[in-house]
């Protein structure tokens, strides 16, 4: 857990796993500023807020305070504190897309877990998560409205995100309470989440650390690279651990301790070995191995049966808000990512007799 929730709410470190083309990196929380006008009554910190947040219910805000989410001059109040001229307001609220209905659709999804308060969901390679940017239906959020639309009284609300071509496992709270709750372990980095990815080259150490920052590349914007934290980057690391090489390329185990933006795709790179046909990072082309015809045909097919980068969430690890239990989900490699590896140790093999 936080030490404060003055750091929580003060920081601009949330988690932010996403595909800029879907989301364009909205973070999973809002977060608000406001200061007290000179001249202002007595007045409730929740309904001055509630004055001051049109979209925003008055649920919301009492349920953030009650959270320790709101704060006045650098500490937590209730929503019964009355304000006074040139108080200083921060608060932060789970994010909600505005402008934006998202319509039921009737979109098959594979869940691997759920309960009256939250799911885990397997998302496949090549659904967008959240409508958006050109992305406005077919997307996950669709089919969890037609999958939770015979219960009204829950609503789906993602925890986390992961790329549209990743795979994977996903989190999704129920209510607000507990969406806050499991964001939260999020941003605490006490959550466990493993990914599989198959990258370019054979990797130098069995088992190592990325402790790079990232920002936004200034050349592309739809890219992330490694930037000096003096120059705005935000601290990211990634733990690895070879699983197989196949000398061409090696499949890893990629264990986030921090969530940004591309993470594990950019730090790959940032060492030399790009994802495996990761189009963003220049793993689409061949980058190990001399490209006469028959590795060029062999390499080719592997692109045409995954079309995709070649990263999956494979374990997701949580404490259940309303249980304290510690949950761990497993989800194995899809069929397009086990085809490519199957294929990889078949030609290795042919290689190596």
């Amino acid at each position: 857990m936080m030490n404060s929730a003055k750091e929580w709410l003060n920081s601009d470190d949330f988690d932010d796993d996403d595909d800029l083309e879907d989301l364009e990196g909205q973070p999973m929380f809002e977060h608000y500023r406001f200061k007290v006008d000179k001249g202002q009554s007595a007045m409730r910190l929740d309904r001055y807020l509630v004055s001051r947040m049109e979209d925003t219910s008055r649920s919301r805000i009492q349920h953030a305070a009650s959270s320790d989410y709101i704060l006045v001059n650098g500490l937590v109040e209730r929503s019964n504190y009355m304000i006074k001229p040139l108080d200083e307001i921060s608060i932060v609220l789970p994010y909600v897309r505005r402008g934006l209905e998202i319509l039921a659709e009737d979109i098959p999804i594979d869940v691997a877990y759920e309960d009256d308060y939250l799911m885990v969901v397997n998302k496949p390679a090549g659904l967008v998560v959240h409508p958006g940017h050109g992305n406005y239906t077919g997307t996950l959020m669709n089919a969890l409205k037609f999958y939770l639309q015979d219960k009204p009284e829950q609503e789906a609300i993602l925890a986390h995100r992961i790329d549209k071509n990743t795979s994977g496992l996903l989190l999704v709270g129920k209510t607000y309470d507990v969406h806050a709750a499991l964001a939260k372990q999020f941003f605490d980095h006490t959550t466990k989440r493993i990914y599989v990815a198959l990258v370019w080259g054979n990797m130098k150490e069995e088992e190592g650390t990325v402790d790079a920052p990232l920002g936004r590349d200034p050349k592309d914007r739809l890219c992330f690279t490694v930037v000096p934290e003096e120059k705005g980057g935000k601290r990211a690391i990634t733990h690895y651990k070879v699983i197989e090489r196949f000398g061409y390329v090696t499949l890893i185990e990629c264990r986030l301790e921090t969530g940004r933006t591309h993470q594990i795709r950019v730090h790959m790179d940032h060492l030399g070995h790009p994802l495996f046909n990761d189009d963003r990072y220049g793993g689409n082309k061949i980058l190990k191995g001399i490209a006469f015809s028959k590795y060029r045909r062999f390499v080719d097919n592997c692109f045409s049966i995954m079309p995709r980068h070649a990263l999956h969430a494979r374990l997701l690890g949580f404490v259940h808000p309303m249980t304290n239990e510690e949950l761990i989900f497993e989800q194995s490699l899809p069929q397009d990512f086990a085809r490519v590896v199957e294929k990889w140790r078949a030609y290795t093999g042919e290689k190596e007799e």
